[in-house]
């Protein structure tokens, strides 16, 4: 157990490593949600932590004793500095943990501290170790192998989801947007409170739906997908479930969305039917958000 350990935390470094050096240029820029600055050092510093990376996966692979204590330190550091990106307010942003396209989540420090202990537990004798020698070798193969699998399957229901989710877009543009149909743009809402803005998001994002609409079962993973935003607050009211909300928003149907800032004033809204009129409610939002925003600053 000890080198299938030893060899997922080599994999997971060296892939760490692998990701930020296919966009240097963003995953340099991604480095400032730690508060590291100016552009050339955090190019270093990009230069220094994939150096890290790439040399204690290669300690590890080459079972040097001390290698999994370091690779403790290392995921204990990343857990440390995620955790105080998310305190300064960060989350959401881009964090290169795996490239610059990966962003700042809640569970970020948790997986580093994880990884953390399981190294640990190597360092700590608590799992046993296979030292050199051919059995060696054949378990850090067949560890190799397996992760790669699971990547490859990972790899592939994305691409399955992308497929549909591009398959949703293709549809017309823009949504329909009638300004005596429900709730009037630009006017607080009372019913906005039952779409409760997590920390760090920008909008909220009601999306009516109703049992009987096959249109909404079809929208399902368009509504998911931007749910998976950090910066969006994605709640779905079903018309029986929610008939309150329904009645207080005065929807006209389903499917039909309403996008709301952090006071709970509606921005935009309209009848949707594919991912890019559902995207445009929010892109209208936060056109029409930006000239208080100005004014604020």
């Amino acid at each position: 157990m000890g080198t299938v350990a030893q060899s997922l935390l080599a994999i997971v470094l060296v892939a760490a490593a692998a990701a930020k050096l296919r966009d240097r240029e963003r995953s340099a820029e991604a480095l400032a949600t730690y508060g590291i600055g100016p552009d050339a050092v955090r190019r270093a510093a990009l230069w220094a932590i994939v150096a890290v990376e790439l040399a204690v996966g290669a300690v590890l692979l080459a079972d040097v004793r001390w290698a999994a204590a370091v690779a403790c330190g290392l995921f204990g550091a990343f857990a440390l500095a995620g955790a105080a990106a998310l305190a300064a307010g960060r989350g959401g942003r881009p964090c290169a943990c795996f490239g610059a396209s990966t962003r700042l989540r809640r569970a970020t420090p948790i997986e580093s501290a994880a990884l953390a202990f399981v190294a640990a537990t190597v360092a700590a004798g608590w799992l046993p170790v296979a030292h050199g020698g051919y059995t060696r070798w054949l378990t850090v193969g067949l560890t190799a192998s397996l992760a790669g699998l699971a990547v490859l399957g990972a790899v592939v229901l994305a691409l399955a989801r992308e497929i549909g989710v591009l398959r949703l877009s293709v549809a017309g543009q823009g949504a329909l947007e009638i300004p005596d149909e429900g709730p009037r743009v630009g006017e607080s809402q009372a019913w906005a409170g039952a779409v409760a803005l997590r920390p760090g998001t920008l909008l909220g994002l009601a999306v009516f739906s109703s049992e009987g609409c096959p249109i909404c079962r079809r929208l399902e993973p368009a509504v998911a997908y931007l749910a998976a935003d950090p910066l969006l607050s994605v709640r779905v009211f079903d018309e029986a479930a929610d008939a309150a909300v329904w009645s207080a928003a005065v929807v006209p149907g389903s499917p039909y969305a309403v996008a709301l800032d952090a006071d709970g004033v509606a921005l935009s809204k309209g009848t949707f039917n594919s991912l890019a009129q559902l995207e445009s409610i929010v892109a209208t939002a936060l056109r029409r958000e930006a000239p208080k925003d100005a004014v604020a600053v």
